[in-house]
Order: structure tokens, then C-alpha cells, then sequence
């Protein structure tokens, strides 16, 4: 979600004045009704209060909002094909449907003709859109903090079983067992780079990592299985204690990172992000530095094995770890992020 208060103010302006040189720049989505929209909607326009800003479709699905039927944002810039229109509207009458092959099957719907046509308009795969609609309406109940799990997860859907078995999926928390597990809380954490998703039990911040991650819903797992743990919305003092200190991070005014973490790995992991944690804001070393510096020069790609197995994204800053070559390398977050927190770090550090 885009936080920066001279940016909504101008693309408010744009989407009261439904100027067209916005289009494809930002979308708008409408806490009081639910829908993300175009910024030439014809559709009455909402209050500024009422309004969050997006840079793209993925980002106000995954915040849980529903496509407009009036100026239908995914079809944006060109009409979209029948196929790309049905399956949109398949989704809506279904969001928590997980999308397999015999359903394109059985809307005699070619699945790699339906992946291409998908990539091609928004971006995404049909099972990337499929997914971030899912993980949205998942997460919206992390986002209000409801403490009573079967009311929340109950409330507002067409379908509640679904919605839970969604919410299982990813969280690992079937309401019905939660009495006989240890519970970790979750909490959805807007930023301006995208929304985050926060674990945590009251003293220690277990995971941190941006919602469209691939492969957070494996991480989620394992992390529920070490812990032998469910996981439920709520707050922590931990997490209120990472929420505050992002928010000093994106501002650029945090100068050190004080919440309490519990990384789980094996020693050599803990080693590598140990190492991770003492490369200063504004710096990068190769994964061959690390290596080096751990006494295992050989060990580079172990290294890098480690540093992407790290569930603490910025917190233990694998973002600062780069290919030898110089160039950034990879990153679970995505590489348009992590060059993002370079850039804002050295600003950072420059500045003093």
C-alpha cells in the first residue's frame, strides 16, 4: 500500500478528476465497499478517508479487495479475452477455491493457454491471481485482530467452511484444535513496499516476511511444525514491537533493531545470519565474504542456501548479501524490493 501522503494526495486528486494518464499507474481500493477500482472509474467517488493506494492489482487483492464491476481494473488497458473474463468471475464466485487441472478441464479451458493469457494482461498467472485473492480474504481476518477465531473466520463469507479451510491452509490453525496447541499470533503489517505478515507469541518475533512470498505458506508450515504450534490472528507485544519499528525503517529513522527474535535453523543457518546481522546498513557482501568469514571459504553455497531459508525479511538482512559479480542476486522477497532497501539504506547512511 502506498503510505506516502503527497503521493495519495495527488492520485486522489486524479481519481476525482478520473484523469486516464493514471491508468495502469495506481489503483484505488475502497475500505467501505470492499472493491479496488480503476483511477477513471465512473463510479461515485469515495471519501479520501475511505481510500488505499496501490501500484498494482496483485497488491489490492492480497489487502482483500474484490475487482470493480463498473470499470473492471483487471481489464485495463485493452479489453481482456472471454477466457481471462471467466475466470475472473470464477474466482469471484468462489475466492477460496484452490484451482487445479481437471477444473480447467471441466470448463474446457486450456491451462497453459489460461497461464499464458493471464501473464500476458496482469503480470500473474491465473493461479498467482487465484492465490492472492485467496491469501487476501485469508488474511483480512489477520488484519482486524479478532480474537475469536470461529466467529471472525464465520462472519462475512458466502461460504464460512471454505474460508476456514483457507485460513487453515496457510496459517496451519484449525479452530477446533487450537486448545491443544501452543499458539503463536499473526498480525498483517502494511507497508509501503506491500503487506507483511508478522509471527510471534508474546516475547519473540518468529517470522517476518511480505505476503506474495513464494512459498510462505511452506514456511508457515514448517515453522507450525517446529514449534508444534497453532497459529492464530491476534497481537503481541513482540508485534507491536516489529510494527513500530518498520514503520521507523521506511521512514528512515530507525538506528537499530531492537525486537526480540527467535530464528529457527540449524547451527550453520545460525551462524550465517548472525553474520547476516552484523553487515552494516548501506553495505553488501558476497556470499563468498560470508563464507570466508565463517572459516568455510568453500562454503559459499551453503551460504546461500542459508540466507534464503531466513524467515526474518529485513530484520536479519539477507537483502545485503549480493552475487561476487556485483550483481543483486536473488531474493525471496523479489529483487525489485531488495534493490529498493539498498538504495533506501545507503540513503539512510549518507544522510547522517
Amino acid at each position: 500500500m502506498i503510505d506516502n501522503q503527497e503521493r495519495k494526495a495527488e492520485y486522489y486528486k486524479a481519481l476525482v478528476e478520473k484523469k486516464s494518464e493514471y491508468e495502469g499507474v495506481f489503483y484505488v481500493g475502497v475500505t467501505s465497499t470492499g472493491v479496488f477500482c480503476r483511477p477513471t472509474c465512473p463510479a461515485r467517488k469515495p471519501k479520501y478517508t475511505n481510500c488505499e493506494f496501490y501500484e498494482t492489482a496483485q497488491q489490492a487483492l492480497l489487502a482483500s479487495f474484490r475487482p470493480c464491476q463498473r470499470c473492471r481494473p483487471l481489464s485495463h488497458p485493452n479489453q481482456v479475452s472471454d477466457i481471462v473474463r471467466f475466470l475472473v468471475e470464477a474466482v469471484e464466485q468462489n475466492p477460496e477455491k484452490r484451482w487445479k487441472g481437471h477444473d480447467f478441464r471441466a470448463l474446457s479451458i486450456d491451462e497453459s493457454t489460461a497461464r499464458r493469457q493471464f501473464k500476458k494482461r496482469f503480470g500473474m498467472t491465473f493461479v498467482e491471481y487465484a492465490r492472492s485473492r485467496r491469501m487476501g480474504l485469508a488474511l483480512k481476518s489477520i488484519r482486524s485482530g479478532e480474537k475469536i477465531i470461529n466467529t471472525q473466520l464465520a462472519s462475512g463469507y458466502d461460504s464460512s467452511s471454505g474460508f476456514r479451510d483457507a485460513f487453515s491452509r496457510i496459517m496451519g490453525a484449525p479452530p477446533t484444535r487450537l486448545d491443544d496447541s501452543r499458539i503463536l499470533k499473526a498480525a498483517w503489517l502494511d507497508t509501503m513496499l506491500g503487506p507483511m505478515v508478522a509471527i510471534a507469541d508474546e516475547s519473540e518475533l518468529y517470522l517476518l516476511e511480505f505476503v506474495d512470498r513464494r512459498g510462505l505458506e511452506s514456511e508457515v508450515a514448517r515453522l507450525r511444525k517446529r514449534m508444534k504450534a497453532a497459529i492464530i490472528p491476534g497481537q503481541t507485544v513482540a508485534i507491536q514491537s516489529i510494527e513500530r519499528e518498520l514503520t521507523q525503517y521506511f521512514e528512515g529513522t530507525l538506528t537499530e533493531w531492537k525486537t526480540p527474535l527467535h530464528p529457527i535453523g540449524s547451527p550453520f543457518q545460525q551462524s550465517v545470519w548472525d553474520q547476516l546481522r552484523q553487515i552494516p546498513p548501506g553495505e553488501t557482501r558476497s556470499y563468498a565474504d560470508i563464507a570466508l568469514a565463517l572459516g568455510k571459504p568453500t562454503a559459499y553455497r551453503a551460504v546461500a542456501q542459508a540466507n534464503g531459508a531466513n524467515q526474518l525479511a529485513i530484520v536479519i538482512p539477507c537483502h545485503r548479501v549480493i552475487n561476487s559479480s556485483g550483481a543483486l542476486g536473488g531474493y525471496g522477497g523479489g529483487s525489485a524490493r531488495k534493490e529498493w532497501f539498498l538504495n533506501h539504506e545507503k540513503r539512510g547512511v549518507s544522510n547522517k
